[in-house]
């Protein structure tokens, strides 16, 4: 195995963060009761990798030499993806958060909103479209986030799709994940024969909050202001920006690594505690 790297870059993991993760990844394959070969790179250069593209935005065949080849990284980035991996990291690492701020670790209230983006040369016709709302060609990602602003799934369809429909798949699949849920808050967008559906199909509460009439530009909402928050913590991620993945599940895994990085970034914040894990 290579000799460790020297950690040179904002997006590197600190030893902290690399404690949280580490023990969260799949036992490797040479170490199972079927065997196999043993890994040729450390695993926490590749999460620095994966960790960089998402930061920085990168072509992956521009990952700077001192990490492993960009196809390595790639393979083991879709095939952590496909297991379930990145979800399972994201999970548990809000879990850690919401019980240092004194929250049950399964949320039972959730904030949902969408947010559409432009899709680069790279996305495919069949999983792209044009949102005639926002004026965007490209793709809409659909955001489900506890009280606290973490995720707790996100989506990614063509843009062309309307809240409604993509609402319909991303209860149904909360539905079966987190049988805890009892109600969602969303915009005005989600109201009217979801609400029923959401009701009767899966006994859940759909509440959504609108706009005040008269008002004009930015305001604040109710609850629906922490979503939003989440989606501006997205796009601090230069490779969020845009949409330039072929499939709409690797969009799903940036998206959720951006979020994994404010997390793991939260719980090893040094000083004094932050509001949010601070007891009344």
């Amino acid at each position: 195995m290579p000799a460790p790297r020297r950690h040179r870059y904002p997006s590197d993991t600190t030893a902290a963060e690399w404690a949280l993760i580490e023990p969260l990844l799949p036992v490797p394959a040479c170490q199972t009761k079927t065997g196999g070969r043993p890994e040729k790179w450390p695993r926490r250069t590749v999460v620095d990798a994966i960790r960089y593209i998402v930061d920085n935005g990168a072509k992956w065949p521009a990952l700077p030499a001192d990490y492993p080849p960009w196809e390595t990284v790639y393979a083991i980035f879709a095939r952590w993806n496909r297991a379930g991996v990145v979800a399972w990291i994201r999970d548990q690492l809000r879990r850690r958060i919401r019980t240092g701020a004194g929250r049950c670790p399964y949320p039972v209230t959730l904030i949902v909103d969408s947010q559409s983006v432009k899709g680069a040369s790279t996305v495919g016709a069949a999983s792209r479209g044009y949102d005639a709302a926002k004026r965007i060609n490209g793709r809409k990602r659909h955001i489900a986030v506890d009280t606290l602003g973490l995720p707790v799934m996100i989506t990614v369809t063509a843009a062309d799709m309307t809240d409604r429909d993509a609402a319909r798949e991303l209860l149904w699949h909360l539905r079966l994940t987190h049988p805890q849920i009892t109600q969602v808050w969303a915009d005005s967008a989600y109201a009217g024969q979801l609400v029923t559906w959401a009701d009767e199909r899966l006994r859940l509460t759909l509440r959504t909050v609108s706009r005040p009439r008269g008002t004009k530009g930015f305001v604040v909402l109710p609850r629906r202001w922490r979503v939003e928050r989440t989606i501006g913590w997205l796009m601090n991620a230069r490779r969020n920006v845009r949409d330039y993945e072929r499939l709409p599940q690797h969009a799903e895994a940036h998206l959720t690594w951006a979020l994994i990085t404010l997390m793991t970034r939260r719980l090893t914040r040094k000083g004094s505690r932050p509001n949010w894990a601070k007891k009344p």
